[in-house]
């Protein structure tokens, strides 16, 4: 029996057997061909990729069907990689020039690809060649007519690879897969964030687990303590069987919280919302006892598409929001591209730092046409039900000034134009950089709300890309940099009589969300799994216990120890 210690990224504990999925295909040697053979290597080429992109538009409909459109969505980027011409010209040119099979062409470029998005950027290269990667496999698996990737079909398979793409964490058959390990990731990564939405318990090991286990062995993932157990006991597989019965008894203890209110033991309310990207995520969220939607990501109507979507387009997909939600508040994230998200039709400049640079609000206020026809939208879209705007990424005083200026010169339009809308909407922004922290007391008298993004202030405030796998224990909520920026923003919001929220990993973790509430927060916005644990830990505390409990955390010099002493006082 051997214990692996790692970070777990999606809550549960499974009891499975090993299954290690390696990329074997991409590893063949070269082989060659004549050349009368070019024009049949060609037509082969073209048929298995015709085949791949059979099978993935088949997945995307078994998706939309069990995960809905947000994780089939995923696809339309793989598709748009599989019919984009270079890549076509391009394997054809290396087949018909250097002489080689499809599958050492693919190979190719992929290598050619790759060297391209590591000249751009290093983040975006490491997601664009996984995409692309899975991409080239498809067609490899097809030409050799078999498949690396496929499960074998047997409960209780816990999934072992040093890396999985969204693309195949959607992939996955809950029906045989009950958990993953990988050996690289972050609790704030694309990877978690869909393992959480899909209810799949997944770990992230501080060890190469590719080398370590094997295929067949018995495995235990505890993703709340952050270990793994290789080839365990028959008494510790019973000691862990009655701690999956503890937390589904847990579980639905905690299903009867749906329709109370966020409040602490003594009145104060708590609202506690969700964060969606599409409007069928609605359900999820109304499913976990969700108070409202505290954050839509709008980004996701624009991504993966040869276009821009039009004003119309945006405003049915806020309406249809809107339409769900009955009287609940509604916040809508304008658009947050950049970073690890761009644009397929607008051209972008290469940067270094991406995080660092053209991404956010900043992007908005230089794309005025992009911005503009945003807000005419969510403008519109308001008269159907009670939306807020916010702005994302704000550094700056002259940023939330222009942006409203901009919002105050839309509605003009729409009053000239006799459009119906919502004149006195909501406008908040999101305290995401220490620099927007610190002069948030200028800021709060220009807003009606601030959303705290704590993944992001995390990542900013300790100079740690929450993406790095290797920088991953820097991810540190309660350091107290992070805590004292948090507790400065509140205090200025609340002088000027404005509200302050918390948006973000930290939100969701109860013992942290009940500090927060102690700092002065009084809304919530998750993942909807995490609700209700959120909630019932909430209903435990009076207001002044969570605030003594915020004061006496000033004591420490350090994460570790604010964390022990938050899980010690709310037990």
């Amino acid at each position: 029996m051997r214990k692996i210690y790692g970070l777990g990224l999606s809550p549960g504990i499974v009891i499975g057997k090993v299954l290690i999925l390696k990329n074997n295909l991409l590893g063949d040697p070269e082989h060659t061909i004549s050349k009368n053979k070019i024009n049949s290597e060609i037509e082969r080429f073209l048929s298995a990729k015709k085949e791949a992109e059979k099978e993935i538009l088949k997945k995307q409909e078994e998706l939309k069907e069990t995960a809905g459109n947000k994780y089939a969505d995923i696809f339309y980027f793989h598709l748009s990689l599989l019919n984009d011409p270079f890549f076509i010209e391009k394997t054809k040119d290396i087949i018909t020039k250097e002489l080689v099979n499809t599958e050492t062409a693919l190979k190719k470029v992929l290598e050619n690809i790759s060297y391209e998005f590591k000249k751009s950027s290093e983040d975006l290269m490491k997601d664009k060649r996984i995409d692309m990667s899975d991409v080239i496999e498809r067609i490899i698996v097809k030409l050799k007519k078999t498949d690396v990737m496929k499960i074998k079909k047997q409960k209780e398979e816990i999934i072992v690879a040093h890396d999985l793409a969204p693309s195949q964490t959607v992939s996955l058959d809950k029906k045989y897969v009950i958990g993953f390990i990988t050996e690289v990731g972050s609790v704030t990564s694309h990877t978690a964030i869909l393992a959480k939405a899909l209810e799949i318990p997944a770990i992230v090991a501080k060890e190469k687990v590719t080398e370590l286990l094997q295929n067949g062995d018995s495995v235990i993932i505890d993703t709340n303590d952050g270990i793994i157990i290789q080839n365990p006991s028959a008494s510790t597989i019973q000691k862990y069987k009655r701690k999956q019965k503890e937390l589904v008894l847990k579980n639905r203890q905690l299903s009867f919280l749906k329709n109370l209110l966020g409040k602490t033991k003594d009145g104060r309310n708590i609202k506690l919302q969700a964060n969606i990207e599409l409007p069928e995520e609605i359900e999820t969220a109304e499913k976990y006892g969700a108070e409202g939607i505290g954050l839509y990501r709008t980004e996701y109507l624009y991504l993966n598409r040869k276009d821009l979507p039009c004003e119309e387009e945006q405003f049915l997909a806020y309406k249809k929001v809107c339409g769900k939600t009955q009287e609940n508040d509604i916040i809508i994230r304008t658009l947050d591209i950049g970073g690890d998200k761009f644009l397929s039709k607008s051209p972008y400049p290469k940067e270094l730092n991406p995080f660092l640079g053209w991404r956010g609000i900043r992007f908005c206020l230089e794309r005025l046409d992009i911005f503009e026809t945003q807000l005419r939208a969510i403008l519109r879209a308001a008269a159907c039900g009670n939306l807020k705007i916010m702005f994302p990424m704000v550094s700056t005083i002259e940023e939330i000034i222009q942006s409203k200026e901009i919002l105050q010169k839309v509605k003009k339009d729409l009053k000239k134009e006799k459009v119906d809308f919502n004149s006195d909407i909501d406008v908040g922004v999101m305290i995401e950089v220490p620099s927007a922290a610190l002069i948030s007391y200028r800021l709060a008298k220009e807003v009606d709300f601030f959303s705290i993004g704590s993944n992001d202030l995390v990542q900013y405030t300790l100079a740690a890309d929450r993406g790095n796998s290797k920088i991953a224990h820097l991810y540190q909520p309660c350091h107290p940099a992070v805590l004292h920026l948090i507790k400065l923003t509140i205090e200025n919001a609340s002088k000027e009589g404005i509200w302050t929220g918390i948006c973000g990993e930290m939100a969701s973790i109860p013992e942290i969300a009940c500090l927060l509430a102690g700092l002065g927060a009084v809304e919530f916005s998750m993942a909807p799994v995490a609700i209700p644990a959120v909630k019932d830990r909430l209903r435990q505390f009076d207001y002044s216990y969570l605030k003594s409990v915020a004061k006496e955390i000033e004591v420490f010099d350090n994460h570790s120890d604010v964390y022990k002493y938050l899980q010690k006082k709310f037990k």
